[in-house]
């Protein structure tokens, strides 16, 4: 599906505190706001991290408390755990890698699917017309490489094949791709603006 791995992408500074990437993000989606709950969601993580196996980064813990799922320009699905609904979050995840191992790896180029040492975690993907072709949606994933989810790097994966790394955390990334100083390669060009979903 690739011909080689692109390079890794590096911000100028990665952002570590979640509140300064939320705030980035909120400046690149002025409407994002329009969905920000009123106080942050009480969500069980304890519960999330441990049918995962792991603990998630906490700029995308962040995000999760002060919004809904949501979609960028009909295009970026940010799906995010719900209160009440942590013990399904586990499924969402397990379905994503079960497309991720069926259709997408690369184990040639040393890309292979979490849990194994380093693995693809998605949490993101783009839209597509229908759940029968999710396997041909663009992925952002982390790659879970190092025992601190904080430094773990995003990994895109284009659906015409382009596969490329940000040293950058998941919150992060979408505000660079949305304020464009970030170039989407392989990504398609779409509107920054928040949909809900």
């Amino acid at each position: 599906m690739t011909d080689a791995l692109i390079e890794t992408r590096t911000p100028k500074r990665r952002i570590t505190d979640p509140a300064e990437a939320l705030a980035a993000l909120e400046r690149a989606i002025p409407n994002l706001v329009d969905y920000l709950r009123p106080a942050p969601a009480v969500l069980d993580w304890a519960l999330i991290e441990e049918a995962l196996g792991t603990t998630l980064p906490s700029d995308y813990k962040h995000l999760a408390e002060w919004y809904p799922t949501f979609a960028i320009g009909d295009y970026i699905l940010v799906s995010l755990p719900e209160p009440g609904e942590e013990h399904l979050v586990h499924r969402g995840f397990h379905s994503a890698l079960d497309v991720l191992v069926d259709a997408w790896l690369e184990p040639d180029l040393g890309l292979l699917a979490y849990p194994a040492a380093g693995g693809l975690l998605p949490w993101s993907e783009s839209e597509s017309e229908s759940e029968s072709e999710s396997d041909e949606s663009d992925k952002c994933m982390w790659s879970t490489a190092g025992d601190n989810p904080q430094e773990w790097l995003v990994t895109v994966a284009g659906r015409g094949g382009a596969w490329w790394h940000y040293d950058g955390g998941a919150v992060q990334f979408l505000a660079e791709l949305c304020d464009n100083s970030l170039e989407p390669w392989g990504l398609r060009i779409f509107e920054p603006e928040v949909t809900p979903c």
